[in-house]
């Protein structure tokens, strides 16, 4: 059955560490908004603290959590045991976006292997850890990870991924501005 833990202990960081997926969930504050649940691969996860996490955010056709976080700051970061012991692990948090140009990019984006098209920084601030049994998760083995969006960023370059940003990435499916969008001048 679920357990819950005001912080994440060695062990939900040992099996964080070994996961090749996660998702991120959040939502607008509208009823009427929709709520985002978006996979994220690559190496691109890292624990900060007991209390802290960070990841850095890829380009994509959206970027709803942005936009969400700044409006709310609710987020819930999920993994799912693929291989091994069944398991499921939810951080709950409040987050933050962190832009190339600030100064807490310098100090985090070091944290991560260059990645083509890294457009900004989540930060998680965790409040609860809960696992859960995902004994329903089924068994899926990890073969490599995919170098399309690695081909793709690299393809459009820097002013390619800028006008990309500016056509696709501005606001939410919803219309909500997201900090990137406001930086380029929405």
């Amino acid at each position: 059955m679920g357990k819950q833990f005001p912080a994440m202990l060695p062990e939900h960081m040992d099996f964080i560490r070994k996961q090749h997926m996660f998702f991120v969930g959040t939502a607008p504050l509208s009823q009427e908004g929709h709520v985002n649940l978006s996979p994220k691969g690559y190496d691109t996860f890292r624990i900060l603290s007991e209390n802290r996490v960070a990841y850095l955010d890829l380009t994509g056709s959206g970027n709803e959590t942005s936009a969400h976080l700044e409006e709310n700051g609710r987020i819930t970061i999920m993994f799912c045991a693929f291989e091994g012991p069944a398991n499921i692990m939810r951080l709950y948090g409040t987050g933050t976006v962190i832009l190339p140009e600030s100064r807490e990019w310098e100090t985090l984006y070091p944290l991560f292997d260059p990645i083509p098209g890294a457009r900004q920084i989540i930060t998680i601030d965790v409040h609860k850890v809960q696992t859960s049994c995902g004994y329903a998760v089924p068994f899926m083995t990890y073969e490599k990870e995919r170098d399309t969006l690695n081909r793709w960023a690299e393809h459009k370059g820097e002013q390619g991924l800028h006008d990309y940003w500016q056509e696709k990435n501005r606001s939410t499916i919803d219309g909500l501005p997201t900090p990137l969008g406001k930086r380029l001048g929405l």
